[in-house]
């Protein structure tokens, strides 16, 4: 492993963990949208250099979060809805900088703890999965489209959006290789010169993650940078250690509860930190003080939310199943380099996964020394105007998609209209998780199913083949039971209330 860690290896974690934190700085610009946009460049750097910037990207756009949540009440990743709550009015009272160090030192806990979660259980489970058939491979894919729709604002939605991201995915040629004929799948005719290897999966990512994020913001209208009489960062009470006293449980609490988000498919950091942040309240002996300044209630929420880090790597590096949008993105990377991530990777590749946990510890240690020094400038980042920075970022985009693969313009046009594709997704509200993990797990899905049944040559083997099947098929009944009982709740909830 050392022998990769060299002084480009550590500046690209580093200044990827910069960059990442001014992103997730800025109000609409998300850890997701840094990797989406910086995805590219891995190309040129190899296979450990990107990982590092990448891995810096996410450790610091999910940190980057709290500045605005804290200083303007405006969330600035999804992740950080809940630190708004307490972290705004400790700002309006004076008490801004304080909350910001509060919730870097809980940023960096949890960011540890995931990371140690990741570190022990991800050559595990991959050990456990190398012993899966077919079958199984095909069922866990099940099982995590199950869990993604489950966990939708709704289940139905859900499941047509992860549908709806298979769907896409199938359009192409079935590969010879992978025991197909080499016949056309989904292409509609007139459109087998562009669409015969399907849609490039880099291209369908920027355009889902960054250019989508950009037309959103322009709907909107493009907003005035705030001004620095907007940020209220220094304040009459200073920050001390003492706060976390008697705070250990809610920190080991908040980041599990993160963990286990983060392990399961397309949840994402807003389930995190609102479960970690309800989990904390419910708990508290003074309930009544959250949302009026409760530091229990930032620490909760951002610990819970940099649990997410390590946990959403740990199906992505064992399974081969990203465990949010932004570890989806990084099986971009490895597609770059020719990698294919699941139950084998770890061990082929263990340089790459020890480097992989190094640039995991480093951007942590980064990003708690650069924001707790620096956290008077980072806040000044919100002052950006959106007008100098969304034409960089779409440049950035056409350009990373134009070169991906060597200069095909059709991959302008995919960024195009997944583009479009993301925006409309909001208008319908559609689940964009569940749809791109929907499209990178498609094809794989395909490819089990089919040769599950060139093995057995009956459906009820997906049924009868193993324990590990029976299990799978509990854990599938279950999520969806257990989703139909919530939504029957919730709607009772609602009727009462209205």
């Amino acid at each position: 492993m050392f022998e990769l860690i060299s002084p480009l290896f550590l500046s690209l974690v580093v200044g990827g963990t910069f960059i990442g934190i001014v992103f997730g700085a800025i109000p609409g610009m998300t850890a997701t949208m840094a990797v989406a946009v910086c995805l590219p460049i891995t190309y040129s750097l190899g296979l450990e250099n990107g990982l590092a910037l990448l891995l810096g990207l996410y450790v610091g756009g999910i940190s980057g979060g709290l500045v605005p949540a804290i200083l303007l009440g405006i969330p600035g990743t999804p992740s950080s809805i809940t630190t708004t709550f307490d972290g705004f009015p400790l700002a309006q009272r004076g008490e801004g900088e304080k909350a910001l160090r509060i919730g870097i030192v809980a940023s960096f806990v949890g960011g540890l703890i995931s990371l140690l979660v990741l570190w022990l259980f991800a050559p595990a489970l991959a050990d456990f999965a190398i012993k899966f058939s077919y079958v199984e491979k095909f069922l866990i894919i099940l099982f995590a489209l199950t869990v993604m729709a489950a966990l939708s604002r709704d289940m139905l939605i859900g499941i047509f959006s992860g549908v709806l991201g298979i769907f896409i995915a199938l359009i192409g040629t079935y590969d010879i290789s992978d025991g197909g004929n080499g016949r056309y799948r989904l292409i509609p005719p007139g459109t087998e010169y562009w669409l015969d290897s399907g849609f490039s999966l880099l291209p369908v990512l920027i355009g889902l993650f960054g250019l989508a994020a950009i037309l959103e913001q322009a709907e909107r209208g493009v907003p005035k940078g705030h001004s620095k009489e907007d940020l209220k960062v220094g304040g009459k009470s200073t920050f001390s250690f003492s706060i976390f006293r008697g705070q250990t449980l809610n920190l080991i609490r908040s980041s599990g509860i993160g963990t286990f988000v983060g392990i399961l498919p397309g949840v994402g950091g807003s389930a995190a930190s609102i479960l970690a942040y309800s989990n904390a309240k419910t708990f508290s002996k003074k309930p009544e003080a959250f949302g009026k300044g409760e530091p229990s209630g930032i620490i909760a929420s951002e610990s819970g939310n940099n649990g997410l880090t390590g946990g959403a790597l740990v199906p992505l590096l064992s399974l081969g199943i990203p465990g949010d949008s932004t570890t989806a993105l990084l099986i971009g990377a490895f597609t770059l380099q020719g990698i294919q991530v699941g139950p084998l990777f770890i061990g082929n590749n263990p340089d790459t996964w020890n480097a992989m946990i190094f640039a995991m510890l480093v951007a942590n240690i980064a990003m708690l020394m650069m924001m707790y020094v620096a956290i008077r400038y980072f806040a000044l980042v919100v002052t950006v105007p959106k007008h100098i920075l969304f034409p960089v970022i779409l440049m950035m985009c056409v350009i990373g998609a134009y070169t991906i693969n060597y200069g095909i313009m059709f991959d302008v046009w995919t960024l195009l209209i997944f583009g479009i594709a993301g925006w409309v997704f909001v208008k319908l509200r559609l689940e964009v998780a569940p749809f791109i993990i929907g499209f990178i797990l498609g094809p794989s899905a395909e490819v089990y199913f089919v040769k599950s049944l060139e093995s057995f040559g009956t459906l009820g083997i997906f049924f009868t083949k193993s324990w590990i099947a029976m299990v799978l098929w509990v854990l599938i009944i279950g999520s969806v039971a257990g989703s139909v009982l919530l939504s029957r709740r919730q709607a009772a909830r609602d009727r009462a209330a209205g």
